[in-house]
């Protein structure tokens, strides 16, 4: 990218303004090959630490039933377990926003102390006596892993031009395998609440540390913005990044909703299917695979989406993704009940798709937004992205309550579609 001294970035050499540009169907990055080999070494650095540091983001749904049980907790209840993480989430990108830290502090240091403290707040939850603790020590490891996630983005945007989305994409996919991990901690720990959060704490400290000994910024570095009130107001004054971000907030009104729920759909299924077959019910251990598999399957969507977008244009793949992930929250629900030969292909595609796109709604930014505030505008999109979550993380179970698993799902077709739109408009502005 070539800043423009009137109206913003050059995509490709062309304008990234209100009214010319490159279509965002057309953003593929600069085909000037890096040339940089270390660039390899700083993806596998980055991937491994994202998804070692991402890997407490759901301990607490990964051992619901024994919070539950422990503490007598409504299905409302057990939600917020995760909800306050995505409360805790948006509000440390607020106040990283606000404070320009991603573009301020050097990403090596936020990440690697954000990673750290994300891991402290998770282990104390072994110890917390009750439910309010709970929530207060889920706040604040997502409030940490707001240093986590987006410095990681732009670290990979220093050392990838061509082939950014391919990079992206593989830390997203990192970030997706890291949060699916604590359902496999479960599989191989005798007391499933010490082995998940004790697993998982143990791998973000390491991979804060990985980032700090071994992590370098690349040559494409961003300029080091110092501290601007005003830098917030030019991000979101910017109608590229704005519609970028309209597209994100689809994708996510789906994403996490499904990988909250997605366990408890196929564990009740299978629980249906029993009563209505008179068989013994699936092994705990099963469902716990497949629910450890449905979610982490989109690792492997966020590579191939990266590749994807990379060659066809990120505007083109996300709107592709967006209506495979939808179409499957319309469908899943009537295969509620049914042998999991039938239902767990049909997950395993939609946890293929559901965010195989999240990566290239980030790259766009990194492409289109302001280059004194990339960072801020990273922060900003997942920001509110998160916030969105909260929606239907608490939806789902409301629903499921009132209409059945079978009608829980539909509702989450809704982002997709708004994102589509969102993300053809874009396309309509940039041409």
């Amino acid at each position: 990218m070539v800043r423009d001294e009137k109206d913003g970035v050059t995509l490709n050499g062309h304008r990234a303004d209100d009214s010319v540009g490159h279509r965002a169907s057309d953003i593929v990055g600069d085909r000037t090959a890096d040339g940089d080999p270390r660039r390899w070494r700083a993806l596998a650095i980055v991937s491994l630490a994202v998804l070692l540091g991402m890997s407490v983001w759901f301990t607490a749904s990964a051992v619901a039933p024994v919070l539950e049980s422990r503490w007598d907790l409504s299905s409302s209840q057990v939600a917020w377990l995760t909800t306050l993480v995505q409360l805790g989430f948006v509000a440390g990108t607020i106040v990283a926003a606000v404070l320009n830290l991603a573009d301020v502090v050097p990403s090596r240091i936020y990440f690697s102390v954000s990673a750290v403290l994300a891991a402290a707040a998770n282990a104390l939850l072994t110890s917390v006596s009750g439910y309010e603790g709970a929530l207060i020590l889920r706040f604040f490891t997502g409030f940490f892993l707001a240093g986590v996630y987006p410095p990681a983005m732009k670290m990979m945007a220093t050392w990838f031009r061509s082939g950014r989305g391919l990079a992206i994409g593989m830390v997203v996919g990192a970030l997706t395998v890291g949060k699916a991990t604590p359902y496999l901690f479960k599989l191989f720990g005798a007391a499933p609440l010490s082995a998940v959060v004790w697993g998982a704490s143990g791998g973000a400290v390491f991979g804060g540390l990985l980032v700090a000994i071994a992590y370098r910024e690349g040559p494409h570095r961003f300029g080091r913005a110092s501290f601007s009130w005003g830098l917030v107001a030019e991000v979101v004054r910017h109608r590229p990044t704005r519609l970028a971000t309209y597209g994100y907030l689809g994708h996510m009104w789906e994403l996490y909703a499904m990988w909250t729920w997605v366990p408890a759909f196929l564990s009740a299924s299978a629980v249906a299917r029993a009563d209505r077959m008179g068989v013994a019910v699936l092994p705990a251990s099963s469902v716990d695979l497949a629910a450890f598999s449905a979610i982490a399957v989109g690792g492997l969507g966020c590579v191939w989406g990266g590749w994807m977008a990379d060659r066809i244009g990120r505007g083109r793949f996300v709107n592709l993704a967006m209506a495979a992930s939808g179409a499957c929250a319309l469908l899943v629900g009537f295969f509620f009940g049914q042998s999991f030969w039938i239902l767990l292909p049909l997950v395993l595609v939609w946890g293929l798709f559901v965010v195989a796109d999240s990566a290239q709604f980030s790259t766009m930014v990194t492409e289109v937004a302001p280059q004194q505030g990339v960072g801020t505008a990273l922060t900003l999109q997942t920001s509110v992205g998160f916030l969105l979550t909260m929606v239907t993380i608490q939806g789902v179970p409301v629903l499921q309550e009132s209409f059945g698993w079978s009608l829980a799902f539909p509702v989450l077709a809704l982002g997709p579609i708004l994102g589509i739109a969102a993300i053809r408009k874009l396309d309509s502005n940039l041409s």
